[in-house]
């Protein structure tokens, strides 16, 4: 679940940027948001296994 949103905000990012539409911060913020995502799923699948 993690993992998707991830996929889907990174994606959004670099559509962000492919087009050259940003929304200020708003589009780093999604990156910032995807890159932790992404990092919580690494730790915690680290954890279970």
């Amino acid at each position: 679940m993690l993992e998707t949103i991830a996929i889907i905000l990174l994606v959004l990012w670099l559509l962000g940027l492919v087009t050259g539409t940003t929304l200020g911060g708003f589009i780093y913020i999604l990156l910032v948001i995807a890159i932790v995502l992404f990092l919580v799923r690494l730790i915690s699948g680290r954890k279970t296994v």
